[in-house]
């Protein structure tokens, strides 16, 4: 999907904003990986929850080096996962903090282990990342200090994962405010904005049938309003691709209850749709424009 598409010139400023959606943000990596190969390149990048991590490392080096990183990082991911505590674990946390189900040691590792940068000066190109704030009930951006405890907080899953504390105050899932952040690539001056996003975007939700699909639900309706509101308010002369996933139209994919936040098994086949279908769109001759 294209929306508006003035002249390319030396003064454009294209930013990738990477979107929120757990496991399924393996489709990101796909796009990415096109992105690499067409040499298209960011000025800026912004992402929220899973769309952090990926932006965060997207932003950290050259883009052919970080998407072939990612990709190392999302394979590791793949055969060890990454909320795969025990049940016994899981029921231990629950008792002990009462708020959540996983601790935060196995993606703070992760990310020590696959972030070539540990703060947001060292990045080569400037990178924001979101989180709701507990205290203020507010969106909050990161864009400064220390790296890894501000991913955390963008990712940090109501009822998977702990709030994380950052200068005196809590932070918690940036999804839940602001889960496709477009609003923020334009309010840093973005021309042109490839959205990376887990898809779905249009996809029919159902009636919730348990108390998983309660919670998916009214995420996914959250997201999907923001996103679309957007949209809607775009303003002239911005051109905004929404890259495409491979999974709208595979009906299997738009029962929520599929859609389980710790199930890896179809992340490869969600990075190779992805791409594939990525680089479908970026050779069309409606992507590149006259």
């Amino acid at each position: 999907m294209m929306v508006d598409q003035p002249t390319r010139g030396e003064s454009e400023t294209i930013a990738f904003v990477l979107g929120g959606g757990g496991l399924r943000g393996a489709a990101e990596v796909g796009m990415i990986k096109a992105l690499a190969e067409a040499d298209i390149c960011p000025d800026l990048v912004v992402g929220t929850s899973i769309g952090a991590i990926n932006g965060a490392v997207v932003a950290s080096g050259s883009l052919p080096e970080m998407a072939r990183r990612l990709e190392g990082m999302w394979g590791e991911l793949t055969a060890r996962g990454v909320l795969r505590e025990s049940v016994f674990s899981r029921v231990a946390n629950i008792v002990r903090h009462r708020t959540h189900l996983h601790t935060n040691d196995a993606m703070r590792k992760l990310l020590l282990d696959w972030l070539p940068v540990k703060s947001f000066e060292e990045m080569a190109v400037p990178f924001q990342c979101s989180a709701a704030c507990v205290e203020l009930s507010s969106e909050w951006w990161f864009d400064s200090g220390p790296l890894i405890d501000a991913v955390l907080s963008s990712c940090a899953v109501p009822g998977l994962l702990p709030p994380v504390e950052v200068n005196g105050r809590h932070f918690i899932d940036g999804g839940v405010v602001n889960s496709i952040p477009i609003s923020r690539a334009l309010e840093l001056g973005a021309s042109t904005i490839y959205v990376l996003h887990v898809g779905n975007i249009d996809a029919p939700l159902r009636v919730p049938r348990n108390a998983w699909d309660v919670a998916f639900v009214a995420f996914e309706i959250s997201r999907r309003h923001r996103f679309h509101s957007d949209m809607e308010d775009l303003p002239e002369g911005v051109t905004l691709h929404v890259l495409p996933t491979g999974l709208d139209g595979h009906s299997k994919f738009n029962d929520p209850s599929k859609l389980r936040y710790n199930h890896s098994a179809s992340i490869r086949a969600g990075i190779d749709r992805a791409y594939e279908e990525t680089v479908k769109y970026l050779t069309a001759p409606a992507a590149v424009g006259p």
